[in-house]
C-alpha cells in the first residue's frame, strides 16, 4: 500500500514544476505579426574584407594540438569610430584572424578618405606566437585625437597613438606598450570606464587563458600554465582580470587587488560597464565562460578601486542558474538596454543556447524596482529572457541593443556560431561536459577537436524585434542579416548621420560585413556626441575627447527610450560608436536634455540644454556648461 501522505510534499513540488513548465511554454508568435514587424527594417550588406584568403585554423602549442580547432575559435573583432576627425563614426577597425591583421579603413560608401592602414607594433616584441583579438578606439593620451588599442593573445595590449600628420598610412600611429615591460597575456575583452571617479578613463581588461601561457607557440613546452578550465561551471584558473587606472598622457597603472581571486581569475569573454545606481560610478558585469558571471557594485574612490560582489534574489520557482551571480552558463557577451521603461539599465547576456546541444539560456536581467542594490549585497534583477522571447538563439557571442527603425524600442543583435567543419562533434562536447573536474584542466584528456569539427557551425545571427505584445521575435532571415556561420563581434553607429543606425559584424574565419540601414521612413531623432576638453584636469583645451560615462535623460519629446549612457566598449570583440541616439515624437521641434557627467577633474556635473532634432556635438565644460560645437542636422 502506497502511503500517499508521506509523499505529499514531493508530489506537490512535482506538480508545481509541471505548472511552471506549462506556463513557460508561451504560445508562438503569429507569422503575420512577425511579418509586419520585419517590414520596418531593411539593410544593404557590404563586405569589409576579402571573401577568401588566409588560413582557417591557428598554429598552437603542442599541448593543444588535438583541440586546435577549439583553440582557434576566437579572434574576429570590429569597431566603429571617428578616426579622421570628420565628426562621424564612419571608420572601421577590423581584426581578421585569417591573416592576423588589424586594419583601419573608411566604412563602405563613405568615400575613400584614406587608404587602408594596417596596425603592426613595429619596434616592439611581436612574432607569430602572438595574435590580435580586438581593437578599441579611444583618446588614450588625452590630445583629442582618436588612438587605437589592440589586445592580443600572447602579449599585453599595445597603444597605437595618433600623431599630428594626415591619416595616410601606418606612420600616422606610433605603437607604445600599455604595460612596461610587456607581459604574456591572453586577452578577450577590454572595456572603457572611469572606474574610480577621478575624471580619467580607465581600462578593464578581461584575460582568458592563464597569464604566461604561450597558447599560440608551437615550440612551447608543456607547463602548468598550458591548461584548460578546471570546471565547466566554477573554474577560477584562467587569466587574471585587471583594472588599469589612467595617469594621463597615455600612461596607466594597475590597481592592485581590484578584484578578489574569484572575480580575477575566471575565463572572461566579455565585460560591460554601466552606472546602475546613479552614483556616477560604473558597475561592472564580468561574463565568464566556465564560471558564474559577476555583477560588481562600484565602491571606488579616486585612486582606490573597490567592488562589492552582488547576487540576485532567488524565488521559489527560480533555478540556481537563473539567479544573477550564481549561474553555471557560458557568458560570452553583455549589453545594456532599458527593457521595461523604468529608466534603469537592464542587462542582456549571451550564453550557449543550442537546441539538442548545450541548451542553457540567454539572460535578460530586468530591474524590478527603482532601487537596484540593497546594503546586503543584493542586486534586484530577475531573468525575463523566456517571457521576452530572448532565451534561445544558438551559440551566442557578442550582443548589442539599438533602435534601428526609430520607434524608440531597442532591437537586439547577436553574433552566434562556434566551429564550422564537416563532422558534427556535439556528441564529443556532451562527453566533455560530463568529464570529472579533476581531468578537465588537462587538454590531453579532451576529445579531439581537429579542423573538421563542427559545433554550431551553421548558426545564423538573430535580429530580435519587439512585437506589440511585448515579446521579441527573430526576423533576421526576413531583413537579410541572418548570415550563417561563426560570428564574433558587432559594432553599431550611424555612419552617415541620416538618423538610421548601421552596424558591422566580424566573422570568424570568413568574410566580415557592414550593414547599411536602408529602412523605410525617416522618423525624427536626436543624436548626441558628448565631448569633454582633452588634456586632463582643468586643461580647458580646445581639443575634445568623448565623455565616456556621460548619462543623458530626455525630459520630454522622446518616443520610447528616454535615457542612455556613453559606454562604447561593452561586450565581446565589438566596439560601438561613442554616441547616443533617441527617437522623437512626431512634430517635436525642441527637446529638453539633461546631461550628467564627471568633468576632467572628477567632479560630478549636471546641466540641461534644449536641442532641435538631428545630430549635435556638445562640449561639456569643467564649469558645468554645455556648448554646441556643431549645429543640428535634421
Amino acid at each position: 500500500m502506497i502511503n500517499w501522505s508521506a509523499h505529499a510534499v514531493k508530489i506537490g513540488a512535482f506538480l508545481t514544476m509541471l505548472a511552471t513548465g506549462w506556463a513557460a511554454a508561451l504560445p508562438g508568435d503569429l507569422p503575420a505579426e512577425v511579418e509586419r514587424a520585419a517590414a520596418a527594417f531593411s539593410f544593404a550588406r557590404q563586405p569589409l574584407n576579402a571573401a577568401d584568403g588566409g588560413r582557417g585554423v591557428r598554429e598552437v602549442a603542442p599541448a593543444y594540438q588535438d583541440i586546435r580547432h577549439w583553440i582557434s575559435s576566437v579572434g574576429a573583432a570590429v569597431a566603429l569610430s571617428d578616426l579622421d576627425g570628420n565628426s562621424r563614426s564612419d571608420d572601421v577597425c577590423l581584426v581578421d584572424p585569417r591573416t592576423d591583421t588589424v586594419t583601419l579603413q573608411p566604412a563602405p560608401q563613405t568615400q575613400d578618405r584614406y587608404p587602408p592602414i594596417s596596425l603592426v607594433p613595429s619596434g616592439l616584441p611581436y612574432d607569430p606566437t602572438m595574435a590580435p583579438m580586438g581593437c578599441v578606439p579611444a583618446d588614450y593620451d588625452d590630445d583629442g585625437a582618436t588612438d587605437v588599442l589592440v589586445y592580443y593573445w600572447g602579449r599585453s595590449p599595445v597603444l597605437f597613438l595618433r600623431g599630428d600628420g594626415p591619416l595616410t598610412g601606418p606612420a600616422a600611429f606610433t605603437p607604445r606598450e600599455l604595460v612596461q615591460p610587456f607581459q604574456v597575456w591572453n586577452t578577450n575583452a577590454l572595456s572603457l570606464a572611469d572606474v574610480d571617479g577621478d575624471g580619467r578613463t580607465d581600462l578593464i581588461v578581461g584575460n582568458y587563458f592563464p597569464d604566461g601561457a604561450r597558447v599560440l607557440d608551437p615550440a612551447a613546452r608543456s607547463g602548468p600554465e598550458l591548461r584548460m578550465q578546471a570546471s565547466m561551471s566554477n573554474a577560477t584558473n584562467g587569466g587574471s582580470n585587471r583594472v588599469l587606472l589612467s595617469r594621463g598622457g597615455g600612461t596607466y597603472a594597475e590597481a592592485a587587488g581590484a578584484f578578489d581571486q574569484e572575480v580575477a581569475d575566471g575565463w572572461t569573454l566579455a565585460i560591460g560597464a554601466q552606472d546602475l545606481d546613479g552614483d556616477g560610478l560604473p558597475e561592472l558585469y564580468i561574463a565568464n565562460d566556465f564560471a558564474p558571471d559577476h555583477l560588481l557594485r562600484n565602491r571606488s574612490r579616486p585612486g582606490e578601486v573597490s567592488f562589492e560582489v552582488t547576487r540576485g534574489p532567488r524565488h521559489v520557482t527560480t533555478p540556481k542558474s537563473k539567479v544573477l551571480g550564481q549561474d553555471s552558463f557560458k557568458g560570452m557577451g553583455v549589453a545594456f538596454a532599458d527593457l521595461n521603461g523604468d529608466e534603469v539599465s537592464d542587462i542582456l547576456v549571451s550564453n550557449i543556447t543550442q537546441e539538442y546541444g548545450l541548451l542553457e539560456s540567454n539572460f535578460a536581467w530586468v530591474s524590478g524596482r527603482g532601487r537596484v542594490f540593497d546594503d546586503a549585497g543584493t542586486a534586484f534583477y530577475t531573468d525575463e529572457s523566456e517571457a521576452l522571447g530572448l532565451s534561445r538563439s544558438g551559440w551566442g557571442w557578442d550582443i548589442k541593443a539599438g533602435d534601428f527603425n526609430g520607434d524608440g524600442v531597442n532591437e537586439i543583435l547577436q553574433a552566434t556560431g562556434f566551429l564550422r567543419g564537416t563532422v558534427n562533434r556535439w556528441a564529443d562536447l556532451q562527453e566533455l561536459a560530463m568529464t570529472n573536474d579533476d581531468l578537465l584542466a588537462n587538454p590531453a584528456m579532451w576529445p579531439d577537436f581537429h579542423p573538421d569539427a563542427d559545433i554550431s557551425g551553421d548558426n545564423v545571427n538573430p535580429f530580435f524585434v519587439r512585437l506589440p505584445g511585448g515579446r521579441y521575435a527573430d526576423v533576421g532571415q526576413a531583413v537579410g542579416v541572418a548570415d550563417p556561420g561563426a560570428s564574433r563581434g558587432i559594432a553599431t553607429a550611424d555612419v552617415d548621420h541620416d538618423g538610421r543606425l548601421d552596424f558591422a559584424v566580424a566573422n570568424q574565419w570568413r568574410q566580415s560585413h557592414f550593414y547599411r540601414n536602408t529602412g523605410p521612413g525617416r522618423p525624427p531623432f536626436l543624436g548626441l556626441q558628448l565631448m569633454r576638453p582633452a588634456g586632463g584636469c582643468s586643461s580647458n583645451a580646445e581639443a575634445l575627447s568623448p565623455a565616456i560615462g556621460a548619462t543623458v535623460r530626455l525630459a520630454a519629446g522622446a518616443q520610447g527610450t528616454r535615457t542612455g549612457q556613453v559606454y562604447p566598449a561593452n561586450g565581446h570583440a565589438g566596439v560601438a560608436a561613442a554616441e547616443l541616439m533617441f527617437a522623437l515624437r512626431a512634430g517635436t521641434t525642441s527637446v529638453p536634455v539633461e546631461v550628467t557627467w564627471r568633468d576632467t577633474c572628477g567632479r560630478a556635473r549636471t546641466a540641461a540644454v534644449d536641442l532641435a532634432p538631428g545630430w549635435h556635438r556638445l562640449r561639456l565644460g569643467d564649469d558645468r556648461s554645455i556648448t554646441p560645437v556643431t549645429e543640428g542636422t535634421p
